[in-house]
């Protein structure tokens, strides 16, 4: 039996439970945040607060903390030696699963379908990560600062190809519920498997790693850390059905999409010569007009009668707005 080398640690014998644990709360984190996207596509809220600019900022946020444990993961699991078999068959139920994805929402989503979103990029990610295991750490760092820089500097014409947009180096931006590319995502892999190499010496018998979850919302959070692809898979259905069913029984937010009307409204109205202010004024008249008389919030298309009577009030609206309404 071959002794390991002195520079290597030993492998640890049993998972490290505040790994499974930070993998949770990332869990929790991600569920909380799609929780808040399904409130805003099911209308239960006048706006989609995922959307918003601190709601994208908390999204990557989410996403920037798994892809950092990916690559702490790949160093815990394959810092001693490559198990090949094990390792193949993590890419395989990822990718999987990520194929599964892009097949569903292709079905449910047809214009904005998941074409490579979390789960394609840990796969991916974890392939073009492992060799970075066995490099010295500065080399890691160095190439997770590159490809988290590469999406500014990195500029050609044959990279805007929608081909290509699976590896964020475009100017455009796909029309996808979840993208996560490449650049600069794989860099947060890269900087993962850079700070696990430096602190794997210290962790490998410290009291981080022998401490056990005992409280069961520890415990709890540590489960779902374990068996993260079961619960990233699992959670989303089951919360679209919940807000499903309780949009069925109390209808959408009154004010479920005001916003986004108001300043297409406003937009339209100026692109069509109108004037700024007389535009904001209409667009808040035709709103509460809409409201009154039913056209607002049934999710339906306009019949042609009721596109006349919403056109009709949105020319009174302007009208009156810009002081040209015929007096009654």
């Amino acid at each position: 039996m071959t002794a390991p080398s002195p520079s290597t640690p030993p492998r640890p014998s049993r998972r490290i439970d505040a790994v499974d644990l930070a993998r949770g709360a990332a869990l929790a984190a991600m569920a909380a945040y799609h929780a808040l996207w399904d409130l805003g596509f099911l209308q239960l809220t006048p706006l989609n607060y995922a959307l918003t600019p601190m709601g994208r900022l908390a999204a990557h946020g989410i996403a920037g903390s798994f892809l950092l444990l990916v690559g702490a993961g790949l160093v815990l699991a394959n810092g001693d030696g490559v198990r090949w078999r094990s390792f193949a068959l993590r890419i395989a139920r990822i990718g999987g699963a990520a194929l599964l994805i892009t097949a569903a929402t292709r079905i449910a989503f047809p214009q904005s379908y998941i074409f490579f979103g979390i789960l394609h990029c840990i796969a991916v990610s974890s392939v073009l990560g492992l060799p970075f295991v066995f490099l010295p750490a500065w080399i890691a760092a160095l190439g997770a600062l590159a490809v988290l820089l590469a999406p500014r500097v990195v500029v050609h014409p044959l990279l805007d190809a929608p081909e290509f947009y699976f590896l964020g180096l475009g100017r455009g931006l796909p029309d996808s519920n979840d993208w996560v590319p490449l650049f600069p995502w794989f860099g947060m892999v890269l900087a993962g498997i850079a700070l696990a190499r430096l602190l794997r010496p210290a962790l490998s018998d410290s009291a981080l790693a022998r401490w056990r979850a005992r409280h069961a919302l520890a415990r709890g959070a540590a489960f779902a850390g374990r068996h993260s692809l079961a619960v990233y898979l699992i959670h989303q259905p089951v919360l679209l059905a919940l807000f499903t069913g309780l949009v069925t029984l109390t209808g959408p937010h009154p004010k479920a999409g005001l916003a986004s009307f108001r300043k297409d409204y406003v937009a339209h109205c100026a692109r069509t010569g109108g004037e700024a202010g007389a535009c904001r004024i209409a667009a808040r008249c035709t709103a509460d007009a809409l409201r009154q008389e039913g056209l607002w919030g049934s999710g339906k298309p306009y019949s042609a009668e009721e596109r006349a009577r919403a056109q009709g009030l949105s020319q009174r609206c302007y009208e009156a707005a810009e002081g040209t309404a015929p007096p009654p």
